[in-house]
């Protein structure tokens, strides 16, 4: 039996199924390897995974996989907000001096590597293994594979196999004008509105769970409904925090909010000129 070993950047994975309506759940990544590896006849040695456990939506995963026997590593500064750490490519710098530090010191322990990512940037990580005689399959989200790995990709659409277990869809656009309401009320009692209240607020007031309560956030984000940014507090330990506040030119905001808009212009504008 070839023995493989899985390296896996998270983040790349994550948000090419995220963008087509699915929230991959640390469980059913590790069931999906154990799945790719039998399918495939293969033994899976060990499994490496990448990612900024620092992101919001990946508190607490890192425990998780942790406890499934993937080695994880915490890329720090990947995707984070303008004007903190930034370490451009720290994933994938990470993944590729670990992958390689594997194929110099122990090449016989490995006949097969797995890469999961559609990244184009490893494509001279890619050329390394084949250079050393071993095989390399990268497998990532249909659609998303960059075209300088297409030569590489294994035929397996990581997409279909995990939608099917997808039940009925949260129709989150039903939930906005509460939703709006629901943060313009907090915006005009809080100082901030941060970004665990205003969650935890919208899930016990729309009786919607945390995962659905995310892919309506992310919504309301990308339309332009809900701001986000970086907010200072000297109270807390890192001495910020992220909140969101209302777009309120937006006339589905305007309409939302009615005789309220006022008010929560005016606490909007003192929180701004106050940072």
């Amino acid at each position: 039996m070839l023995r493989a070993i899985a390296f896996v950047d998270y983040e790349n994975i994550w948000v090419g199924l995220l963008e087509r309506g699915y929230e991959l759940t640390p469980e059913r990544f590790v069931a999906f390897l154990q799945q790719f590896a039998v399918k495939m006849g293969m033994e899976l040695s060990a499994s490496y995974l990448y990612a900024n456990f620092d992101r919001e939506e990946f508190w607490r995963i890192q425990t998780i996989f942790e406890k499934t026997n993937v080695f994880t590593r915490h890329v720090f500064g990947k995707n984070n907000y303008t004007q903190t750490d930034f370490r451009r490519n720290a994933a994938d710098s990470d993944l590729m001096l670990e992958a390689q530090e594997i194929l110099l010191t122990r090449p016989g322990s490995v006949d097969v590597f797995l890469l999961f990512t559609g990244d184009g940037d490893f494509l001279p990580l890619v050329r390394k293994i084949k250079a050393w005689g071993k095989d390399v399959k990268v497998i990532g989200v249909d659609g998303s594979v960059h075209h300088a790995l297409q030569p590489y990709c294994e035929n397996y659409d990581v997409l279909a196999e995990l939608q099917h277990e997808q039940g009925e869809a949260y129709d989150y656009v039903k939930d906005l004008t509460k939703a709006i309401q629901v943060l313009g009320q907090m915006q005009v009692r809080l100082p901030y509105v941060a970004s665990t209240k205003a969650r935890a607020a919208l899930s016990e007031q729309l009786g919607r769970s945390t995962t659905q309560i995310k892919e309506l956030i992310r919504y309301a984000l990308r339309e332009n409904i809900f701001l986000e940014r970086e907010h200072p507090d000297p109270s807390l330990k890192i001495g910020r925090t992220k909140i969101y506040f209302l777009n309120l030119e937006e006339p589905q905001v305007q309409t939302a909010l009615g005789d309220s808009l006022t008010e929560v212009r005016y606490r909007q504008v003192k929180l701004i000129s106050a940072e």
